[in-house]
């Protein structure tokens, strides 16, 4: 196999996590064992770290990284005597070559994790681990749940699928489950719940590029599209969302001139059509509310109004917890701070403890006039965040009361 023979140590990791996923899918449909998939790939990742940079980046790197899991997995099979079955329709098949730069096996993985015989928890958990590249930390973090919890859930997850299909199945569970998955893809890299940084955008452009792809295999589905608008209104505002120094700048407060107007026109456009498809889902009012946040050019030109009526329907569609805490922030904007305080209170019992209901009450207070109650509550959510830009940004506002 050709190889180039420069290999920048940042460009290389790049490379490395952007093939990941598609690795792994191919091997997976190779060979039919996700865990020992997963285990031949991490070694052939190992292996490229560690060779590229000495002897050359291949020309192909993704059929580099392939043939390699391939035969290591080849070898592993081997080793094991208990596996001789398994080594038999191994010594069968051809190991990948020739054609495998032409398909990207990530939406089939995205599905596979996905399979109906996985509980929709262990469904997302895996498709984040396999798909999106979060650790099994991160993800614990966000179920709140051990770490060891978390490994256990994974990993049960990928011996049920042994053997799976690898087909693409779209049936009306599995597409939820795919559509939710991708949506805590997306905010994770939108906004980090740990770690130094606001953003990771490697997973919120992943999570675009492979919702982008299920609309290519289902363009009439109006929640695919209306997750599309949602994620491509939401992320135009990134570049504004932090300041020269990484700090957390809030909607309101953000230079509108640097929101990404691309997105925003593909977006609404996408968020009209959705709206306008039958029947109308949880993606489709999120991207109708994000319409309205991106069409003006300044944050009290916001129809606070229509996106009170919006969050209504949402609160009575899902239920969602969070989706209350947003309708009270916008009865705060459409009636005043005390009509959204009131809509917190039944919260207190379904989001005890957690930060952003604290961070909440705090801009209420704020609006109130009521800023040493503010500053507590500010205080409060700071020391529930993980997120550092969050957590800085909480104690700003608490020291400036």
């Amino acid at each position: 196999m050709p190889i180039s023979r420069t290999s920048e140590p940042d460009d290389l990791e790049d490379l490395l996590r952007e093939l990941t996923p598609q690795v792994l899918g191919a091997v997976v449909r190779w060979s039919g064992d996700f865990a020992a998939a997963e285990d031949a790939v991490q070694e052939a990742l190992l292996a490229a770290a560690t060779t590229w940079p000495r002897d050359g980046r291949p020309d192909k790197p993704k059929a580099w990284l392939i043939q390699t899991a391939s035969r290591r997995l080849i070898d592993e099979v081997r080793q094991q005597q208990a596996r001789r079955r398994r080594e038999e329709r191994a010594a069968l098949r051809d190991v990948p070559s020739g054609d495998v730069e032409e398909h990207d096996d990530t939406l089939r993985l995205l599905f596979l994790c996905c399979h109906p015989a996985l509980t929709p928890a262990s469904a997302i958990a895996l498709t984040l681990r396999a798909v999106g590249g979060l650790t099994t930390a991160e993800i614990a973090t966000a179920y709140l749940v051990p770490e060891a919890t978390m490994a256990q859930r994974i990993s049960r997850a990928k011996q049920k699928l042994k053997g799976a299909s690898f087909a693409m199945d779209a049936d009306d569970a599995r597409l939820r489950n795919v559509l939710h998955v991708l949506y805590l893809m997306f905010n994770e890299g939108y906004t980090s719940t740990s770690g130094p940084e606001l953003h990771r955008s490697d997973l919120s452009t992943e999570a675009i590029r492979l919702v982008r792809a299920v609309r290519t295999q289902l363009p009439a589905d109006g929640q695919v599209t209306g997750l599309l608008a949602l994620m491509l209104l939401t992320d135009a505002r990134r570049a504004a969302r932090t300041g020269a120094d990484g700090e957390l700048i809030p909607l309101a407060e953000q230079d509108r001139t640097q929101w990404n107007r691309v997105y925003i026109t593909e977006g609404v456009a996408l968020a009209v059509e959705a709206f306008e498809t039958p029947p109308l889902g949880e993606y489709q009012l999120q991207a109708a509310i994000a319409a309205l946040h991106d069409e003006v050019d300044k944050a009290e030109d916001t129809d606070w109004p229509q996106i009170l009526g919006l969050y209504g329907l949402l609160e009575n569609l899902s239920g969602n917890p969070m989706v209350k805490l947003n309708r009270a922030i916008a009865a705060a904007m459409v009636d005043g701070p005390d009509a959204g305080l009131k809509l917190l209170e039944p919260l207190d019992e379904e989001l005890a403890g957690h930060y952003r209901l604290a961070a909440t009450r705090g801009h209420l207070y704020e609006m109130r006039g009521d800023h040493e109650t503010a500053a507590e509550h500010f205080r409060t959510a700071a020391r529930g965040t993980t997120s550092l830009p969050e957590r800085d940004y909480l104690l700003s506002k608490a020291g400036a009361r």
